[in-house]
């Protein structure tokens, strides 16, 4: 009889394990500390997602899994492969980044956001979405969908005497509970057919399923895909997101445009590409379909945006991060209709980690402003290069490569593999799509862009930067130059194929 005990591989599971310990670390820590040491916790948080995130390095050449089935050990709940690391990589270095950020933002709120309970949620966040793209059964992979989505709420909401922060996470906890009620219909409805939560088991026995129980496990692949459209903020479920990102402290709107995106783009991935491949007949016509009325309605919102409006940098950014979903689900899409479902799912992954450096890097600047012109508008941006050259300098950077412009390298090159995929895989009229979107896409930017260089309209503010958003702002600087100079960096390593 063979044994129920099985070793765990700790290797394997220690990015997301790290950041987890740490978060129960900052929660004792938070017991015993005073008012003046407070401050301490941020750095423990920032060291902890450091070091979880250089726990990927011996993970680099390896293919692991663990927690396999006693009988099968083919068959397991936790994998480590190229795709998971690229996620790890992208979730842990994001939410390091934000880190950065949030460290300022905790000693500018002024006592109205609690750091205790602030760096507890922000990590075990981080750690459930950490574990998620390892996971390859439906109940580890709906388990770290909630501990990366229920914090978050928290997160939104958790700055005191702020009504626009409170009414910013309860619309992001109702249209979020509600996408996570509609994804477990799905998820049992494609159980009821198949008998199975494992990934790679469904796979093989939702093609053999009987008349009656293929009816249902269609009806589970479209209410799943419904579920994951809210979690990744695609057209007509994307409602949430402008409010949510204005009523929320910066850091975590910037956490939400990029480690909440990556979150829903892994599931859905996990579950089109890798347990449901036989059902792209289903997923494939429809996540294309989401992904023109996606890039559309979010650029068209971004453009439509008035300079003068409060809050309308963030508001901006906010659309625009829309609009950029909309090209994320361009290469899920194709994957249906190629032969190379893992090259296309590459294209997503490279977009995906240069969108992350750029995006955070734009989020980045923007706290730096907030802290001078708390409304945050696109008009406080006027003349920014006569008081702070570099980081005028930056921001138009970050701007060109979200637009796909040179001196922005790898935006251009991560634009062109998502339209290698779209073409590829036969979805011209898809590509088509894109590139319209693109060139409205081109008008908000550089407008936004220009007004940097204008002349003030009175006496430029100094700027003072502390320390922990100088930091970020130059990481992700640094990260978004040598990708430009070098972009084979992230095309060879997620395997689109271009180098």
């Amino acid at each position: 009889m063979s044994s129920l005990v099985q070793s765990v591989d700790w290797l394997a599971i220690a990015p997301p394990v790290v950041v987890a310990v740490v978060g129960l670390a900052v929660l004792v820590a938070d017991l015993f500390l005073g008012e003046s040491g407070k401050p301490l916790l941020g750095g423990l948080a920032v060291t902890g997602l450091a070091a979880a995130t250089l726990m990927l390095l011996p993970l680099l050449d390896a293919d692991l899994s663990t927690f396999c089935l006693v009988g099968d050990p083919g068959v397991c709940s936790y994998t480590v492969d190229r795709f998971t690391l690229v996620i790890q990589f992208l979730v842990l270095g994001g939410a390091l980044l934000t880190a950065l950020l949030s460290v300022t933002a905790l000693k500018d709120a002024d006592k109205r956001l609690p750091e205790g309970e602030y760096w507890f949620l922000f990590l075990s966040s981080a750690a459930g979405a950490a574990l998620l793209p390892a996971s390859r059964d439906f109940a580890t992979l709906v388990v770290a969908l909630e501990v990366a989505s229920l914090p978050a709420f928290a997160l939104v909401g958790l700055r005191r005497g702020d009504r626009k922060s409170s009414e910013a996470a309860l619309k992001f906890f109702l249209s979020s509970v509600t996408a996570t009620a509609v994804s477990l219909l799905g998820i049992s409805f494609v159980y009821a057919a198949t008998g199975t939560l494992h990934l790679t088991l469904v796979a093989e026995r939702v093609q053999t399923v009987d008349g009656q129980l293929h009816t249902l496990a269609r009806a589970g692949v479209v209410l799943i895909l419904v579920g994951f459209a809210f979690k990744t903020a695609a057209v007509p479920f994307h409602f949430w997101v402008p409010d949510t990102y204005v009523g929320a402290p910066l850091p975590v709107a910037a956490y939400l445009s990029v480690i909440g995106k990556a979150v829903g783009f892994t599931g859905l991935i996990l579950v089109t590409v890798v347990a449901l491949p036989s059902y792209a007949e289903v997923w494939g016509p429809a996540l294309a379909a989401l992904a023109a009325l996606t890039m559309t309605v979010g650029n068209v919102g971004a453009l439509a945006q008035q300079a003068t409006r409060a809050y309308s940098a963030v508001r901006l950014l906010a659309w625009s991060s829309v609009g950029q979903a909309g090209y994320l689900l361009v290469p899920i899409a194709a994957a249906a209709y190629s032969g190379d479902a893992e090259k296309s799912i590459g294209s997503t992954l490279a977009y995906a980690l240069m969108y992350g450096a750029v995006n955070l890097g734009a989020f980045a600047v923007a706290a730096l402003a907030g802290r001078t012109n708390p409304l945050n508008r696109v008009s406080d941006y006027r003349g920014l290069y006569a008081s702070s050259p570099l980081t005028a300098l930056l921001l138009a950077f970050f701007l060109l490569c979200l637009a796909g412009l040179p001196p922005g390298i790898i935006g251009l090159f991560a634009k062109v593999t998502v339209f290698s995929a779209a073409v590829d895989a036969g979805l011209g009229w898809l590509a088509v799509v894109m590139a319209v979107n693109v060139v409205i896409a081109l008008v908000y930017y550089l407008r936004w862009t220009a007004l940097l260089f204008h002349a003030p309209e009175a006496e430029p503010a100094v700027r003072r930067v502390p320390v922990p958003l100088t930091a970020a702002i130059t990481l992700t600087g640094v990260l978004g130059i040598v990708l430009s100079g070098a972009p084979q960096l992230i095309l060879r390593f997620t395997g689109t194929g271009l180098f």
